[in-house]
């Protein structure tokens, strides 16, 4: 069969190295000719930033951040941005972090200059997400791309090993989800292979020990492919899945990935056998989903969403606000039957098998 299909490419600057991010923001900034920068690092990352930004002229420091960007959280930022006379924004920390200069760019067009301190991807990707109402709201807007991403290993070892896992995990969800999104691709495919792989052999190696650089770099490794993936692919079930559970109840965006992960893929692997394949391959196993569960338990992933404030009964209201964004595209029709059984067996941390 012919090959037919459309791809695009996110233009983007990275620089990779442990123990660099401070001279490669330096380089930036001058690159950028910045004489107003804004940088934004939560509260309980502020010495990292304070590090990482030792070398530059920093004109605010902002560190009112919270989970799934609030829209007053972003329009207080916005109007810091704005007030400061900004012409650079400056990300250090987590998606959360990430997020929110994502919320200032997409109003302002600064540019972002983006240093992940997680597994979190958000950096590589132009997709937004701002929480109005306990309503979720995510969308696709070039502006918001930050224009560099500077890696730094050295910059993850305080992070704790649960976070570490959970982070990861997330960033494999955006791997598995691109093999059957919208618009999933052999480009994206291939890019969201390698990152399972990447991120399936760091992920125990951060497990076994913490302080070993060569896993932080393999997992970051992994999630900025997975990032750059799932920016081509689009958002498929895994994500539409999670953006309400965290948008609706508040739930904690990594650990929400991460459980709801082993579920979906066990959902759509049976009529999706190629995907199912090259993911397997990935995982070096015969079966998706016993590479998956084989990695979860080396790693002592995240079980069930009842240890992260999800109740048993809002699965009927999650159900009714995740149906209408399933994309259609979705290998397996989802039902309101099997939509429910699925999201009992994460509530519950059942082992998930096909």
């Amino acid at each position: 069969m012919a090959l037919t299909f459309e791809h695009v490419t996110l233009g983007q600057r990275v620089l990779f190295g442990a123990g660099q991010a401070a001279e490669n923001l330096v380089a930036e900034v001058a690159r950028f000719n910045a004489k107003r920068v804004m940088v934004i690092a939560s509260g309980a990352g502020a010495q990292v930033a304070a590090d990482v930004s030792s070398g530059i002229q920093v004109a605010v420091n902002y560190a009112d951040v919270a989970a799934h960007v609030p829209i007053e959280k972003a329009e207080k930022a916005r109007a810091a941005a704005a007030g400061h006379q900004i012409d650079l924004l400056v990300s250090i920390g987590g998606g959360s972090t990430t997020g929110l200069a994502k919320a200032v760019a997409m109003t302002s067009g600064l540019p972002i200059v983006a240093v992940p301190t997680t597994y979190a991807g958000s950096e590589a990707t132009n997709v937004w997400g701002l929480t109005e109402a306990s309503r979720k709201t995510t969308g696709i807007d070039d502006w918001v791309l930050p224009a560099t991403v500077i890696y730094d290993a050295a910059l993850t070892l305080s992070l704790p090993v649960d976070l570490s896992v959970a982070s990861g995990l997330n960033s494999m969800a955006h791997c598995i989800d691109s093999m059957w999104a919208p618009r999933s691709d052999p480009i994206n495919q291939a890019l969201a292979a390698e990152g399972i792989r990447a991120l399936s052999h760091g992920l125990p190696r951060i497990v076994e020990e913490p302080q070993d650089l060569g896993g932080r770099e393999q997992a970051l490794y992994g999630a900025y492919l997975s990032a750059v993936a799932f920016a081509s692919a689009g958002s498929g079930m895994h994500h539409k899945i999670c953006h309400v559970l965290g948008g609706t109840w508040n739930m904690p965006h990594a650990q929400t990935h991460a459980t709801v992960l082993p579920y979906v893929l066990a959902f759509n692997a049976p009529q999706a056998p190629d995907a199912a394949v090259r993911i397997a391959d990935s995982f070096g196993s015969d079966d998706s989903v016993a590479g998956l569960n084989r990695l979860r338990t080396a790693v002592n992933a995240p079980k069930a969403l009842k240890n992260y404030g999800f109740a048993e009964k809002n699965i009927p209201e999650a159900v009714e606000l995740i149906l209408p964004v399933i994309p259609a595209s979705n290998p397996r029709k989802v039902t309101p039957a099997n939509l429910t059984e699925l999201l009992t067996a994460a509530w519950a941390g059942t082992i998930p098998v096909i």
